[in-house]
């Protein structure tokens, strides 16, 4: 049985830019990261759970995917689980997995119609067994996908995954694979965990938090920032049609001259 906030939830009425491109095609960002802030206070201050705010949290995640979907967006990746994480309290955390696996389990047939292909960034391996076979379940469903990328960072860091790749090219050097000369920036980039993916154009980060928290710190390299006042819930596809806008509005220079 469902716990009694959850009937406090309603869809929210579809607003008149839902069918409005934010820019023009060629203008959207390409890869848009998102970390996902806010849940905890959300629930706070309404005298919820912090449960409640994690399934709200869950349920503007997915207006979030079908808005990147809907607008041409190729990856989208959403910071849902950070390697920190593990520091709160157990109740919380074992409910975040229920989350995932409930996720997952009523929200594939969507993505699979969509043609969304996921992907998860991050060490699934020290998550629970059934939350590892519905996301494995669900990675198999999409392989052959070839719309929207979403990728979703579970138990993940960004120190731990340049951590990693240091160690697949030191151990490629050990082996005589390659020598200390070999190495450039897109060997490196290509030992991350985000192998084969664009780095992203835009990061957006919710609840007025102004920092990157460990989240993917070699590919943002270049990126656009937009931090949102609203906390992660209550973040709809309009709050998300205006930073695609702020984006487009910038003039990106790569760190040269226009």
């Amino acid at each position: 049985m469902f716990p009694v906030w959850k009937g406090v939830f309603r869809r929210q009425k579809a607003s008149k830019l839902e069918s409005d491109m934010p820019c023009r095609p060629e203008e959207i960002p390409v890869h848009v990261a998102v970390i996902m802030d806010g849940n905890g206070r959300w629930a706070r201050r309404r005298a919820l759970p912090r449960a409640a705010g994690h399934h709200a949290g869950m349920l503007a995640m997915r207006e979030v995917i079908r808005a990147a979907d809907d607008w041409g967006i190729k990856v989208l990746t959403l910071y849902s689980f950070s390697t920190e994480n593990w520091k709160r309290p157990r109740q919380e955390i074992d409910y975040l997995w229920q989350l995932v696996d409930e996720f997952f389990k009523l929200d594939i047939q969507e993505l699979v119609e969509r043609n969304v292909h996921i992907r998860i960034l991050g060490d699934p391996s020290q998550l629970p067994l059934a939350t590892q076979q519905t996301i494995a379940r669900a990675l198999e469903q999409t392989k052959a996908n070839s719309g929207l990328t979403v990728q979703f960072a579970l138990n993940y860091g960004s120190r731990w995954e340049i951590v990693r790749a240091v160690q697949q090219i030191a151990t490629r050097i050990e082996e005589l694979e390659i020598s200390v000369s070999d190495i450039d920036e897109q060997m490196v980039s290509d030992a991350l965990a985000t192998a084969g993916l664009p780095d992203p154009d835009l990061l957006i980060r919710t609840a007025g938090d102004q920092r990157i928290s460990n989240f993917l710190l070699w590919q943002i390299a270049y990126a656009e920032f937009v931090f949102v006042d609203v906390m992660w819930p209550e973040f709809t596809r309009q709050h998300f049609y205006s930073a695609i806008q702020a984006f487009v509005a910038r003039e990106r220079r790569f760190g040269g001259l226009k």
